[in-house]
């Protein structure tokens, strides 16, 4: 089985062949899929990232989680000590960019949210295997945030992203369910 960092690299590689309209499309999709989930039409509470390409278009949910009154918070990344601490967001504007380009909330303007207070965490990732493992951008921020997170954890995912395996280490934690443009699985 392949390493996690040439796993890393070839996923980068296959994701920047989409082109920008099925980019558009498929992310619309797996937006329109999240929105049908039981899980999201519950969650008051919603952690999710700033995406930028090639992720899955995060933008498009955060507008609609507020469109629905919603509460959404997004992570703020410490790199001293990799932990990630999530902040309410109301507004784009509440964001800065960081490094990596990395949108991030204005500490000075946001109120934290604690871990116990979302209902729903929508984790990143690059690569997913069928049984919800992920394999992130190799920071480790979201395996030790899930750790002690208890809530629903959902991908969103480009069909390209999922394997049959991936490898995995001890301290990885699977999320629930992975939704694609095509399907949502639910592995817990």
């Amino acid at each position: 089985m392949a390493n996690k960092n040439s796993i890393r690299a070839e996923m980068k590689q296959t994701l920047t062949k989409l082109s920008k309209p099925m980019y558009e499309d498929y992310s619309y999709k797996i937006a329109c899929r999240l929105f049908q989930e039981q899980i999201w039409k519950e969650a008051q509470v919603i952690g999710i990232t700033i995406s930028k390409p090639p992720e899955v278009d995060t933008f498009q949910i955060i507008r609609k989680a507020w469109e629905l009154g919603k509460q959404v918070a997004v992570p703020k990344c410490h790199p001293k000590t990799k932990q990630l601490i999530f902040r309410n967001l109301t507004a784009f504007s509440q964001l800065e960019s960081v490094f990596f380009e990395l949108l991030e909330p204005i500490e000075a303007i946001t109120k934290e949210v604690p871990a116990n207070r979302m209902d729903l965490v929508l984790v990143p990732g690059l690569a997913y295997s069928i049984d919800g493992y992920r394999i992130g951008f190799g920071g480790g921020y979201y395996d030790r945030f899930l750790s002690s997170y208890s809530g629903c954890t959902v991908s969103l995912a480009f069909t390209e992203q999922i394997m049959a395996a991936i490898p995995t280490e001890e301290h990885d934690i699977p999320v629930e369910r992975i939704i694609t443009p095509e399907k949502v699985l639910k592995v817990r």
